[in-house]
């Protein structure tokens, strides 16, 4: 009789030591050679050692578990080798994704505003033009025109498209700003007229904010009237040029001398205090006035003085204050050095503008306009405007509201501009009371 067969593979006889052996030796071989990761994708069961979470193969990131904390920082991407060790391997690797890509941080484009769009990319031919002003009278601020009237009066002109206000702060032979020359030189710190200390300086800060200029416009020049609070002294120490100027049918005028060193002194001190005292503001603009008629009696030459004149005061001014500009509006330069005594291409002006106030010669004057910084006209001229504002070759223009109701003249030019726009021809009359 056989002796009974054992059934099974006879694992059982196999000593426990030798079992351990061979399943150790497996465990070191799988992960000196890489190849853990293939034992384990044969027996997804397996758990590592001290570990709660199922060992997956690398790059299957769809059956990742959702991890417990979030990441605080994303690092680069990185291209990998896959399962295996070897350049003989494949990448199973992922790509990156264009989710990953988008983690570089780009710098944002800056978007232009709406006002840095507006004066870059003009929607208007008005718009276009580099100088839009106005000019208003030192008589604006009289009356003790406080901080919030000047303000008010700045935004208004903003409003209506004006982009620089002239305005006076000489005339008929005094300051409307309190000045230390004239006080040691004319016994007076200023005209004889309410006026706030600080209107200048509201005025200048308002326009900056609202990105508009101010120029300062020194009206009358080196001529006064009988009005003048200085008339007695320029007559008592011989200040005036003989005879009376008739520039101006309704008015005499007398010109100081600039020949006499107290009254030239007296222009280039005050100038140079004037860009001290305001260190912001744009521009000076002196016009006509500064200059002799040719009808005063005598046959004196006084062109090469005044261009003597001028010039130092230009220079002096610009020693003080080099940034700011010095204007002139006047005739053109022909007309200019034979009827005034002003040969001011000499003069090295920062910039010109026409003075077109005769309606008689008005194409003839545009002829010189075009060469220069701009033209400057009259309410009454209004009229004009669009001819003037379509012409491109007219850089600047400047409205003198002869009327004196600046305000209306402003809302006059807008409503005229935006005429322009519509193509329409309508310009508002001016309505003088």
């Amino acid at each position: 009789m056989k002796p009974k067969q054992n059934s099974g593979c006879g694992c059982l006889k196999i000593p426990l030591s030798v079992i351990i052996a061979i399943l150790g030796g497996s465990y070191w071989w799988s992960i000196s050679q890489g190849n853990l990761q293939k034992l384990v994708q044969l027996f997804p069961a397996v758990r590592l050692p001290n570990s709660g979470a199922v060992l997956l193969p690398k790059g299957s990131g769809d059956r990742q578990p959702t991890p417990t904390a979030t990441p605080i920082a994303i690092p680069s991407p990185q291209i990998s080798t896959g399962n295996c060790i070897g350049k003989s391997c494949k990448t199973t690797e992922p790509q990156p994704t264009a989710a990953v890509k988008a983690v570089k941080v780009t710098p944002p484009t800056e978007t232009p505003s709406a006002t840095s769009a507006t004066l870059t990319a003009p929607q208007t031919a008005w718009d276009k033009k580099a100088i839009r002003g106005i000019y208003l009278s030192r008589y604006q601020v009289t009356n003790n025109a406080d901080e919030q009237t000047i303000r008010k009066r700045v935004r208004y002109y903003k409003s209506q498209g004006i982009n620089t206000i002239l305005h006076g702060v000489w005339g008929n032979g005094c300051t409307m700003y309190n000045s230390e020359v004239m006080q040691q030189m004319l016994g007076a710190k200023s005209c004889p007229n309410q006026f706030q200390d600080r209107w200048l300086d509201w005025t200048i800060d308002e326009a900056h904010k609202q990105e508009m200029q101010v120029h300062a416009y020194f009206e009358k020049g080196i001529k006064i009237d009988k009005d003048s609070p200085i008339f007695d002294r320029a007559i008592a120490k011989k200040w005036i040029v003989p005879g009376v100027d008739r520039t101006y049918a309704k008015v005499e005028h007398y010109v100081l001398d600039v020949e006499v060193p107290e009254v030239a002194n007296l222009f280039k001190k005050m100038l140079a205090e004037f860009v001290t005292k305001y260190p912001q503001i744009d521009a000076v603009q002196w016009d006509d006035y500064l200059g002799y008629h040719a009808e005063l009696p005598g046959k004196v030459d006084r062109t090469a003085s005044l261009t003597n004149f001028v010039s130092q005061m230009i220079s002096e001014m610009k020693a003080a204050n080099p940034r700011v500009k010095f204007d002139l509006c006047h005739h053109n330069p022909y007309w200019a050095k034979r009827y005034f005594a002003a040969d001011w291409e000499k003069w090295k002006v920062d910039r010109v503008f026409i003075q077109n106030y005769n309606d008689k010669n008005f194409q003839e004057e545009l002829n010189y306009a075009v060469n220069y910084a701009g033209v400057a006209i009259l309410d009454s001229q209004l009229p004009r405007l669009q001819e003037l504002v379509n012409n491109p070759k007219i850089k600047g223009i400047l409205i003198f509201p002869l009327a004196g109701k600046p305000e209306e003249t402003a809302a006059r030019v807008q409503k005229a501009n935006q005429a322009n726009a519509a193509g329409t021809t309508t310009v508002p009359k001016v309505d003088i009371k």
